[in-house]
């Protein structure tokens, strides 16, 4: 029986519907060290979905370098930009079953994600899956980005929901918290790291992977 209560279920792109958030690791790291920055694999995952403002901080924690954080992401734009260009956008396993299943079901749809609008609508048609959605929600949309609620807090304002009526699907940290923040149910699928004590906490479900949450919240 469905929870009568979920009357939507917002989405974070990438790493959660789409199979990109390695490719966003792997030119990070090659934007950083061509640059002169030396960083960890970890720490480049602490800025998973992390907003700007955020990130501006914590990079310049890292490196000393107020500027560093858009000197990196900048030539990471440069890096990375051509070469989406030459692929097909992956999907992550069971998304478009998941997305069936909810729609079939009644519950309405959205994308609440750190990437820009644009590029959000040109990954998901790309991949096949825009059509699933009705309304694509962007961190440029709001005041701060994850982990601050703001994105989740807009998207369930123009989605017309309570945050309490609303699933967030997310697989890295600062999205868990953002929607945490906004007082949605977090329902995570891991990509590259699972949750850790850090999270637990915050997560209702733990999936493996988009169809399993899907039938969760069906449940």
């Amino acid at each position: 029986m469905i929870d009568t209560k979920c009357k939507a279920c917002l989405f974070d792109m990438d790493g959660t519907l789409l199979d990109t958030e390695r490719i966003y690791q792997r030119f990070w790291r090659m934007s950083a060290k061509e640059l002169g920055y030396d960083l960890t694999e970890e720490q480049f995952l602490e800025f998973r979905s992390m907003g700007q403002t955020f990130g501006e901080k914590r990079m310049e924690e890292i490196t000393g370098n107020p500027d560093a954080y858009n000197e990196i992401r900048d030539h990471r734009r440069e890096l990375m930009g051509p070469y989406m260009k030459t692929i097909d956008i992956p999907l992550k396993p069971t998304v478009k079953e998941a997305l069936e299943l909810l729609r079939q079901a009644g519950i309405r749809l959205a994308v609440s994600t750190a990437s820009m609008k644009d590029i959000t609508e040109e990954y998901l048609t790309r991949a096949g899956i825009r059509e699933y959605f009705d309304e694509l929600i962007s961190a440029r949309m709001v005041k701060l980005g994850k982990p601050a609620p703001d994105v989740y807090l807009y998207a369930c304002e123009v989605m017309g929901v309570k945050p309490q009526e609303a699933f967030a699907m997310e697989d890295a940290p600062n999205g868990v918290r953002s929607a945490a923040a906004a007082g949605c149910r977090v329902i995570m699928v891991p990509d590259i790291t699972r949750a850790d004590e850090s999270i637990s906490d915050l997560i209702e479900y733990e999936a493996d992977n988009m169809l399993d949450a899907a039938r969760y919240i069906l449940k």
